[in-house]
């Protein structure tokens, strides 16, 4: 089973912190007693429902009692050389689980000050939260725990939507969403989403011709033969696949490689998928971050105005196709995720390993 214990988290010694007085005073964090195990690992496995790249699941927790601190860590054991060398999507995922976290402080009346990438000198350690009692209402945390309840229904779906368009003010919600994490969604106009749609036929057949990136797809791949036991809590199961493309290229990747014999069903997608650009003006592992959080946010706002969608990152892990995805009229330089947008089957929830394997109290 891969997981985080083998690499262990740094060896430094737990922060102690001065002693706290008790109190209601605003922004007062909240003490050791106050914030329990049991309270902590429910804000953990909130925030473990986040995408990841091939449900990876990359990311590591410590919490700080003395300080009442999350700290957020990269897991070396789940990175992806081949498909994700400088570790932007590992990013991005850790970035997701960053705002699913926020989210479900924000839902249990709790402030969470993020500081990002807090460790010059250690580029594992990707965020630190600490967390307080909140007060008085803000509206920026109020507004995110509104978002609680599609933490658990946000899917990712592989299946075919339908030729439904998404309403022009259901597209600016989530343009909106967003911005208020510091990123742009643009959405392409015809001409550009036919372009995209060639990036995706173009990155499968690099896909298909590169051994390496084959082998490591299928090492977080689960059929329906291998599912079962410790693999069950990490990768993409085969129930998750959805169907074959009927005929032409499929706007969804297939996790699925070709074999003789029965497989599943055939199904004709949208010919034309609605999708959108998630970006930022630079390209450093801070944006990376920005991104996954503006990331997550989308999804989980579009789940709530009852879309499904999709991620569609095949384009993104070729530096020559990255750079051709960028939408010409956009300000944003670069692209950390394709989306793919619509109303059909919200998909089955992918598994997720126990919070205690990620997760450890010091």
């Amino acid at each position: 089973m891969r997981g985080p214990w083998r690499y262990g988290y740094p060896c430094s010694p737990p922060r102690t912190g001065r002693p706290r007085l008790r109190g209601r005073r605003t922004g007062q964090a909240v003490t050791a007693n106050a914030l329990t195990r049991t309270l902590v690992t429910s804000l953990v496995e909130d925030a473990t429902r986040a995408p990841s790249m091939h449900n990876a699941q990359p990311w590591k927790f410590l919490h700080r009692s003395a300080t009442d601190t999350v700290e957020l860590y990269g897991d070396q054991a789940r990175e992806m050389p081949h498909a994700d060398p400088v570790r932007r999507a590992l990013h991005l995922g850790c970035g997701a689980a960053l705002f699913g976290l926020r989210v479900a402080a924000a839902h249990r009346g709790l402030r969470a000050e993020v500081t990002l990438l807090p460790a010059s000198g250690d580029a594992w350690h990707l965020a630190d939260v600490r967390l307080s009692r909140r007060e008085s209402d803000d509206a920026a945390d109020t507004e995110a725990a509104t978002l609680h309840s599609a933490l658990r229904e946000r899917h990712t779906s592989r299946f075919p939507f339908t030729e439904e368009r998404v309403p022009a003010e259901v597209m600016a919600r989530l343009s909106t969403a967003a911005a208020r994490e510091g990123c742009r969604l643009d959405v392409p106009g015809d001409w550009f989403a036919d372009v995209l749609m060639e990036l995706v036929r173009d990155s499968e057949r690099l896909e298909a011709a590169d051994p390496r990136m084959r082998a490591e797809v299928a090492a977080w791949t689960r059929t329906a033969a291998e599912w079962g036991g410790d693999a069950a809590a990490e990768g993409i199961p085969a129930y998750a696949f959805g169907p074959r493309q009927y005929d032409v290229t499929s706007p969804v990747r297939d996790f699925e490689p070709p074999h003789p014999g029965p497989s599943r069903t055939s199904a004709r997608f949208e010919k034309r998928p609605q999708m959108a650009l998630l970006g930022t003006s630079n390209d450093t592992p801070r944006d990376w971050l920005v991104a996954g959080q503006a990331l997550h946010r989308v999804l989980l706002q579009a789940t709530a105005d009852g879309l499904s969608t999709s991620l569609m990152s095949q384009p993104l892990e070729w530096p020559e196709l990255r750079a051709l995805s960028r939408d010409p009229r956009s300000a944003s330089g670069f692209v950390h995720m394709l989306l793919r947008l619509g109303y059909g089957p919200r998909g089955r929830a992918t598994p997720r390993r126990p919070v205690s394997d990620v997760l450890v109290f010091v």
